[in-house]
């Protein structure tokens, strides 16, 4: 690793490190701590460690140079790999590495090729190798001989897994349980993101709840005297990654109105799983005014609360809907649902799924914590038009 990545490394720790200090300072009042001195005290940590690994880099350079303390290395392939590893060993003699040579069956004159691999036990022998480190695509056999020549002759011995023409050259080895991974690829999770997008959802639920009671409680009285039936409707809806959850909505339809929508569906005005009717004959009175309005998804913010929805999100399909999904389809239980999303304040009306899936992708592709509030501040004008249906 070069002298300045070092640096800017060790700058990054000190930095983590004083700003916590110097925070545990200011909030515990102790007023015998100047919090100059803290700062004064951290850039002399700076240049005091990134001098000692400087300093370090260098015995280790010189000492590798000398034959003192360095490890003889012989590489087990001569190929792309291993040629690249040998490189390495020697761009960064601080590693302590001193490349001998290669044994390779194919050795095309190179004086680099010390011999074929059934020469192995010769060649270690005879340059004093300490390690061994096999790079070509394992192979239980050749694996197991090397380790046999190694261990008799009490070398060490490295196995460089197969890195797919260089894709896992920068690839970090974890271990789950006992057994080592390459992850290839990982897809970075937005940590600080997510959290503010779930303060966010509880602060604004809970204010909602508290500050729409009187609302809600005349909405309920209003769908009592409409119709007989529930206040309250609860159906299964799919969320993230295929979780079922009760969705609450105020009821808008007659209480079996569930039982008729196997009949209704090939009247079906959207294109594709999910259904929707503009003049639903199964909507009560009420209900249509409540739908207009969206006051029909007030409960929901009780989903928001327990976790089930977000505020901002692609709509839950109920479970009847989702089993016409198709395998495209499923992207778009990446993310939680939400009660507002792209597609409600961009083409509410518009009857394609298709429409409907591109905008929703569109959302889980560019997501950000600021996308989410551009939405909530254009449902709220959404909302106040009376756009729902």
């Amino acid at each position: 690793m070069p002298d300045a990545e070092v640096a800017a490394r060790v700058l990054r720790a000190v930095l983590l490190a004083t700003t916590l200090l110097i925070a545990l300072v200011y909030f515990s009042g102790v007023r015998t701590i100047s919090r100059l001195i803290v700062v004064f005290v951290g850039i002399l940590n700076w240049l005091s460690m990134t001098m000692w690994r400087a300093i370090q880099r260098r015995r280790a350079e010189r000492s590798t140079g000398a034959g003192i303390r360095a490890r003889n290395v012989l590489i087990v392939g001569a190929g792309r790999v291993g040629r690249e590893l040998g490189r390495q060993c020697e761009s960064n003699p601080q590693w302590g590495y001193r490349v001998k040579g290669y044994v390779d069956q194919d050795g095309n004159g190179s004086p680099q090729i010390l011999g074929r691999l059934e020469d192995i036990e010769t060649v270690m022998r005879a340059h004093f190798i300490d390690e061994v480190v096999i790079t070509v695509p394992a192979r239980r056999k050749l694996v197991k001989s090397v380790a046999i020549e190694a261990r008799k002759l009490r070398c060490n011995l490295k196995v460089v897994p197969d890195l797919y023409d260089g894709l896992g050259w920068f690839a970090p080895i974890e271990y789950l349980g006992q057994f080592p991974v390459m992850e290839l690829y990982g897809e970075p999770i937005p940590t600080l993101g997510l959290l503010a997008k779930r303060i966010i959802d509880v602060s604004v639920s809970a204010l909602a709840l508290i500050l729409l009671l009187p609302v809600m409680a005349a909405v309920a009285l209003a769908i009592r005297l409409d119709s007989p039936g529930g206040i309250f409707y609860s159906s299964r809806r799919v969320g993230r990654k295929g979780r079922r959850f009760t969705c609450y909505k105020f009821r808008t339809m007659i209480v079996e109105a569930d039982q008729h929508k196997a009949r209704l569906r090939s009247r079906n005005e959207r294109c594709g799983p999910f259904f929707k009717m503009q003049d639903d004959p199964r909507i009560t009175r009420i209900g249509r005014f409540l739908r207009k309005n969206s006051l029909d998804e007030l409960p929901q913010f009780w989903n928001v609360l327990r976790a089930d929805m977000s505020l901002v999100g692609p709509r839950p399909h109920p479970t009847d809907d989702f089993e016409h999904y198709q395998l495209e389809h499923y992207r778009r239980l990446d993310v939680k649902p939400g009660l507002t999303g792209l597609w409600q304040v961009t083409a509410r009306r518009d009857p394609s799924f298709e429409t409907n899936m591109a905008l929703d992708l569109q959302y889980i592709e560019n997501w950000n914590i600021w996308l989410d509030l551009e939405i909530l501040w254009q449902t709220l004008p959404a909302v106040l038009r009376a756009e729902g249906c």
